[in-house]
């Protein structure tokens, strides 16, 4: 449990009274990181991670239902994403045939808002983080 609290201990950024910039913890041990002495007060680590996970686009899936019209489905991606009559159709025959195709990507937020849109015209509709 001590090894814990260290890792705990080494990791925490504290943010100043104003929260604009993060404040060292202190430490015994010298160049520890986030100690007085140390020449980075950020872990490379988590600025990896931080980078990496914003870096990840999501994208929109929309999945087969026995309801809509193929042609409806069609009108759908025309009308919504302004997609072209054989984008928009090929698309479509993702979706039936394969029983879901990936019709947008771009940061989480936007997928969210594009999922709620296909939810409201009736269609089923899921985001996911992109595969590299």
């Amino acid at each position: 449990m001590a090894v814990v609290a260290q890792l705990v201990e080494r990791w925490l950024v504290v943010p100043d009274a104003a929260g604009s910039s993060p404040v060292d913890r202190p430490s015994s041990r010298e160049g520890h990181p986030g100690s007085p002495g140390s020449s980075s007060t950020a872990s490379p680590v988590l600025d990896v991670e931080t980078t990496s996970s914003l870096d990840v686009p999501w994208v929109l899936i929309v999945w087969n239902d026995p309801i809509n019209l193929m042609n409806y489905v069609v009108h759908v991606f025309r009308t919504y994403f302004g997609y072209p009559r054989e984008e928009a159709e090929r698309l479509m025959l993702l979706v039936h045939h394969e029983g879901r195709a990936v019709v947008a990507s771009g940061p989480r937020e936007e997928m969210e808002r594009h999922a709620q849109a296909m939810h409201d015209y009736g269609l089923t509709a899921t985001i996911a983080k992109d595969v590299p």
